[in-house]
């Protein structure tokens, strides 16, 4: 099995056996047909990939790859909140008539800040860090920005990068290492999608900057998995597992915004069945 699928199924089965129960409480996402959508939840799950290893792909079911890569890019590098420059429906249900999600996501990285040497987009600040001064600890991105949470279509779920660079002995380049922060998490939904997208945006900023990509860590305060996600997640987790695929980038790529997701290569990519019509909660 690829080390993907064991983080996922020990953190499912984790929180299926010990998590808390949100049933009787209050809670504001709701099903299609007014029902309340209620959890099984753990607090403060963190869990780590090594990129230097593998890619973190599940194989219990197949991750969209080229999809994960797509909305990263509409975030980070087009620094887009409108779905029409998407190329998938995943965010139609936070929407509005124009296609607009509001001054969430891509609209905060677009946002320019000023600093000594001027002013920068929060990508761009990250990319000439990793450029000027690669040892900073300093290197962190927000899209929490309680100013604008009001007319946000969806509060971020996956809302902060720490960037962290490293060295090791025997190595030519330094290695780049991230931190996922995620206030919440729909884990059938969400869980290898995020990991999978984060793991692509670490692999192209390493190669921009002349690193080698490195740790993930990934934090999610509330994990959870619905109360009709349950049998779903059961029977997935009880399937046969293939090796990690083998991922990588078009290694003539040496500027950010010249990546397109054909420019990522997926090969001897083994993987269980889809899981189809899984109702999503809002």
């Amino acid at each position: 099995m690829s080390y993907a699928d064991e983080v996922f199924i020990s953190m499912c089965r984790d929180i299926l056996d010990s998590g808390t129960d949100t049933r009787g409480e209050k809670v504001r996402p709701h099903w299609e047909d007014g029902t309340p959508a209620y959890t099984i939840k753990q607090f403060g799950v963190c869990n780590r990939y090594d990129l230097r290893k593998e890619f973190p792909a599940i194989t219990l079911r197949r991750t969209a790859l080229k999809s994960c890569m797509d909305e990263i890019l509409w975030i980070w590098q087009k620094k887009s909140n409108n779905i029409h420059d998407l190329h998938s429906g995943i965010w139609d249900s936070w929407a509005d008539e124009n296609g607009s999600i509001g001054k969430a996501y891509g609209y905060q990285m677009g946002v320019k800040h000023q600093y000594p040497e001027g002013w920068f987009d929060q990508t761009d600040r990250i990319l000439y860090e990793l450029k000027h001064h690669p040892f900073s600890r300093r290197m962190v991105t927000s899209l929490y920005n309680h100013h604008d949470l009001h007319e946000m279509g969806l509060y971020p779920c996956a809302w902060s990068v720490t960037f962290n660079v490293t060295e090791h002995p025997g190595d030519d380049r330094p290695t780049l290492n991230a931190v996922l922060t995620q206030r919440s998490q729909d884990v059938l939904t969400a869980n290898n999608w995020n990991v999978a997208q984060y793991a692509i945006l670490l692999m192209m900023f390493a190669q921009v900057s002349g690193m080698i990509p490195g740790q993930l860590v990934h934090m999610i305060a509330d994990a959870h998995i619905y109360d009709r996600h349950v049998p779903i997640v059961e029977e997935l987790i009880r399937r046969p597992t293939y090796p990690a695929p083998l991922v990588r980038l078009n290694p003539e790529i040496r500027d950010f915004y010249d990546f397109t997701t054909d420019d990522l290569i997926v090969e001897h990519y083994e993987h269980g069945p889809q899981v189809t019509h899984i109702p999503v909660a809002v």
